[in-house]
Parts: C-alpha cells; sequence; structure tokens
C-alpha cells in the first residue's frame, strides 16, 4: 500500500513540477529570495493549478508514510523527474529522444535495483524528544550554511545550493508529517495537538519558498537532481536516526553506490533535456524577465 501511494504522490508532483516550472520561469529576477516572490506567482493559475497538486500530493504522501517507513516511501519519489518529462512530452506533443529514453531507464533501473539492495524496513513510529532537538538543531545549522552560500552566487551554483536546501526541507517534512500521521492512531486531539503536525506545516512552507527560488535562479539541470537525490538521502538518514530505520550496507553498499551513481547521472540527463528546461514549450534559454547577463 505505501508503494502504491508513493507512486500516486510522485505523479500528482510531477504534474505539479510542470506547471510550477512554467509559472516561476516567468517570474521576475528581482524577487528572488523576497516573499513578493509567490504574491507574484500566486497570480498565475497555472501555479494556483500546480500548488493544487501539491495538496493532493500531500494526502497521498501521509498515507504513504503512515503505511511505510520514510527510507522506503521517499526514495520513490526519485521517479517524479522522468514522470515530469514524460507527462511535459504528452502535453506538448513532442518527441522524446533516444538519450532521454536511456535516462528515464537508468532512473528507473537504478531506483528499483537500489531499493531492493538496500531493504529499507524496520523503525517505529516516534522519536524521542532529545533526538527531534538534536535533529532540528541539525536541519536549522545545514540549511543557514547552504542558503548563505547561495546568497554568494547567481545562476546555476545558486540554483543547486538551493535545490539542496528546498530537499532538506521537504525531506524534514516528511520526517514530521509521519510522526503526526501516527498520532492520529491515538484520535483527533492527539493529532491536533503534535506539534509535529505544526511544525509539517512551517517545514512544508519553508521548502516551497526554497525550491520557488531554486527554479527562478536557474535550470533544472542545476536544481532538480539536487532536490530529487538530496531529498532521499536526507529522508533517509532522517528514517535510519530518528526511526530506527534499516537499509542493508555490507557487502550490499558498492551495488547501492553504483545504483546511486545511475540515479544522478540519469536525472541530470533529463534535466538537461528541452522539455524540462523549457516545460511551457519556449525555446531552451529562452528564460523570461531575466537580465541579459544572466540568460541561458
Amino acid at each position: 500500500m505505501s508503494v502504491v501511494l508513493a507512486l500516486l504522490t510522485s505523479a500528482s508532483n510531477a504534474t505539479a513540477s510542470v506547471l510550477q516550472r512554467r509559472a516561476a520561469s516567468q517570474a521576475s529576477a528581482s524577487k528572488s529570495m523576497h516573499v513578493s516572490l509567490i504574491a507574484e506567482l500566486a497570480r498565475r493559475k497555472v501555479w494556483l493549478a500546480g500548488i493544487g497538486l501539491v495538496i493532493v500530493a500531500a494526502l497521498f504522501q501521509a498515507g504513504a508514510l503512515a503505511t511505510g517507513p520514510i527510507a522506503l516511501v521517499q526514495p520513490i519519489f526519485i521517479i517524479e523527474l522522468p514522470l515530469a518529462i514524460l507527462l511535459g512530452s504528452f502535453v506538448m506533443h513532442r518527441r522524446i529522444p533516444s538519450r532521454i529514453w536511456l535516462a528515464v531507464a537508468a532512473v528507473t533501473i537504478g531506483l528499483g535495483t537500489g531499493l531492493a539492495a538496500a531493504q529499507p524496513g524496520g523503525g517505529t513510529d516516534h522519536a524521542s524528544n532529545g533526538l527531534w532537538v538534536l535533529a532540528l538543531i541539525a536541519v536549522g545549522a545545514f540549511e543557514l550554511v547552504v542558503i548563505s552560500a547561495a546568497l554568494r552566487v547567481r545562476g546555476e551554483p545558486r540554483a543547486a545550493l538551493l535545490g539542496l536546501a528546498a530537499a532538506c526541507g521537504y525531506a524534514l517534512t516528511a520526517t514530521l508529517l509521519k510522526e503526526a500521521m501516527a498520532a492520529l492512531d491515538r484520535g483527533p486531539a492527539a493529532f491536533f495537538s503534535s506539534w509535529q503536525l505544526y511544525g509539517t506545516a512551517v517545514a512544508g512552507v519553508g521548502a516551497l519558498f526554497l525550491l520557488q527560488n531554486a527554479l527562478q535562479a536557474g535550470t533544472l539541470v542545476a536544481s532538480q537532481p539536487m532536490l530529487t537525490v538530496g531529498d532521499a538521502l536526507i529522508s533517509i538518514s532522517f528514517g535510519v536516526v530518528l526511526y530506527g530505520e534499516t537499509v542493508r550496507t555490507g557487502w550490499w553498499l558498492p551495488l547501492e553506490l553504483l545504483c546511486l551513481a545511475l540515479i544522478v547521472i540519469g536525472c541530470v540527463e533529463i534535466a538537461k533535456s528541452d522539455l524540462a528546461i523549457a516545460p511551457d514549450g519556449s525555446q531552451p534559454g529562452a528564460q523570461v524577465a531575466r537580465p541579459a547577463a544572466d540568460a541561458r
């Protein structure tokens, strides 16, 4: 059940990604890292449609996390990028080159084989307050370093760093959501009194803000691999540390690293495709409302 719900989450998020990228790529570059960027995007119907699908995806994700370990559920979301390309091709009636099909195959095979080798499982639905404090301090420090570095650069480096920051935010959101869903088993009162529920909302909004800025700062070539792979790896770390989930290592580790390499290579190649760079059907590099010095 958790795998099916995770795949439905991926499909919803993939569709939302196509819509959000189309809106964010047309936003004014002067509003980067400002709340006004969200205000501008909120006036675009295509962005609002993407947000609606994000909400649908969140419901599917909640069900997946309630029935399965984070270390299994979150990595499945890697399939979002190939799904977004296939969806974009269908919507825009554009042919997918053979090299992109190979990249999709690399991501799919790498993900399936990697999960089979790692066999994530076990764990509990509750983490101690002490572990939560340490995790939140670590996340805060990580985000501070990454965002500070992003503000010192422009273009693709900024997009990559903000993509990584967003990945950490989404991983934390999922980790908080899992414990909030576990509280629901004890009744509505326990659910609505759980601090993790409200932490999920705060972390989710923060991650969304970082993602919009990552999309606005540069192409998917820089931001999407960092977002996709970073979310999976950080989520696995949260699952192991906070909830005691297990993944196989030892002699399985070389195979898992090979699968990770296939996923990264595939994600980079997919993100370089015309559909990923310009999902609205415009020519690659024809970024709207970007200064000439930052055009690609």
